[in-house]
């Protein structure tokens, strides 16, 4: 174990680090859309409806999957964005109770259960620190590298990895229960919901396993790389992919309910909440779909890609964007309610305790922000980019960082 409590940068030091690389598509399996049976690739059947595929952006304004013109909003001046746009940086530096060093990269989010942390790095193994005081329970190496967050439930912790597997470990002990290899890298985070484990795969699928086994339930081929980690809601998988699609699948037979085509890579995670389903795109846009039938409820375009995915909470939804802008959006009117401006942009996922928002950025801090006014509360700034989707759990959030450890704030 190393643990760290060594001195942040300073938040007034020099510029922010711009990012200089992009995320990989190297090396990640791709080919065909595999099948449900196993056998040779097919494209995803779409049911009867289900729109033509969407043109190029410059092509038309709106996707052409849109089943009726959409009570859609372009994008806000900058004049009106420039209203309510905080770019104030902190004044106030994180409390941080503790940071563990790991052996590479941490792009997932920890998963704080029953006091323990669990979270993957890039250096191949998967930790269990204790929640208080970082020290290592145990560690376990798997094959590749861990940007999957884990499932913990029932004593089990479930991951994916780079080495094409899915992974059920003990929680206590770290040692394995079983392994599912898929065809392509993981970066989709598992949901386990009635003892099945829900995950995309870089072989363009998705996957239904017995949680307890690790058997073949179902599978299921989209048309390229499953990213986005599956939401699953009254018997319904939702999930993006790279063919540009969000995809409604039966949870228990894995057919297709409905497919909304956007027009750009959906590495978004779906948010289900009150019979809608929001999600962004590498399209600049921001959706609202109907989860029953996949015909848009409203979307707002932006100025960039969402990789981000979003959170609903009271008629506002959280979303981060690549134009570097942490955004509210009114669920009703669509305006934005305000944004923040961070030096980079935010792949992170924003969560919300006690009134304070919470999110990183590739400008390398940790934002703790105001959730009614976008405030900033603090900022932390770690040794490399955000990636990880903050974790809070009493009192306390946990992140990770490119620079390779994992860190533990007071949540106030």
């Amino acid at each position: 174990m190393v643990l760290s409590l060594r001195r942040p940068l300073s938040l007034f030091g020099p510029a922010l680090l711009a990012a200089v690389a992009v995320l990989a598509a190297t090396g990640c399996g791709s080919g065909g859309a595999a099948s449900q049976d196993g056998g040779p690739p097919i494209a995803a059947e779409q049911p009867t409806g289900v729109p033509a595929e969407a043109p190029s952006p410059g092509s038309q304004p709106v996707p052409t999957s849109v089943r009726a013109t959409p009570p859609g909003a372009g994008v806000p001046s900058e004049r009106v964005l420039d209203k309510v746009t905080i770019d104030t940086r902190p004044d106030a530096q994180g409390a941080l109770i503790w940071s563990y060093e790991t052996g590479g990269y941490v792009h997932a989010t920890p998963t704080v259960v029953d006091g323990v942390v669990f979270v993957g790095s890039n250096d191949g193994y998967v930790y269990a620190l204790d929640a208080a005081t970082a020290d290592l329970i145990w560690r376990r190496q798997i094959g590749g590298s861990v940007w999957s967050s884990a499932a913990v439930l029932d004593g089990t912790v479930y991951v994916g990895s780079f080495d094409y597997y899915v992974y059920a470990l003990d929680a206590r002990s770290g040692d394995l229960i079983w392994r599912y290899e898929t065809g392509g890298e993981i970066y989709s985070s598992p949901a386990v919901v009635g003892g099945v484990l829900y995950v995309g795969s870089c072989d363009s699928s998705v996957y239904a396993l017995d949680a307890a086994t690790g058997d073949l339930i179902w599978r299921y081929g989209t048309g390229a790389r499953v990213r986005s980690s599956p939401a699953v809601v009254d018997g319904v998988v939702y999930v993006g992919s790279e063919d540009k699609k969000l995809y409604a699948l039966d949870s228990a037979t894995g057919d297709l309910v409905w497919s909304y085509k956007t027009l750009g890579d959906v590495h978004s995670s779906p948010a289900v909440v009150d019979g809608v389903v929001y999600v962004g795109s590498a399209d600049n846009r921001t959706y609202a779909l109907d989860a029953a039938t996949g015909d848009v409820v409203w979307w707002r375009v932006g100025v960039n890609d969402v990789h981000s995915s979003p959170l609903v909470l009271d008629d506002v939804v959280y979303v981060g964007s690549d134009d570097t802008h942490l955004y509210a959006l009114d669920i009703e009117t669509r305006e934005v309610l305000w944004r923040y401006a961070t030096g980079d942009k935010i792949g992170s996922s924003p969560v919300v305790a006690d009134g304070v928002l919470y999110v990183g950025s590739w400008d390398s801090f940790m934002y703790a922000l105001d959730v009614d006014t976008g405030d900033p509360v603090w900022g932390y700034e770690t040794g490399d980019r955000i990636f990880s989707s903050p974790a809070p759990a009493d009192g306390v959030i946990y992140v990770g960082s490119t620079d390779g450890y994992v860190y533990a704030f007071e949540a106030q």
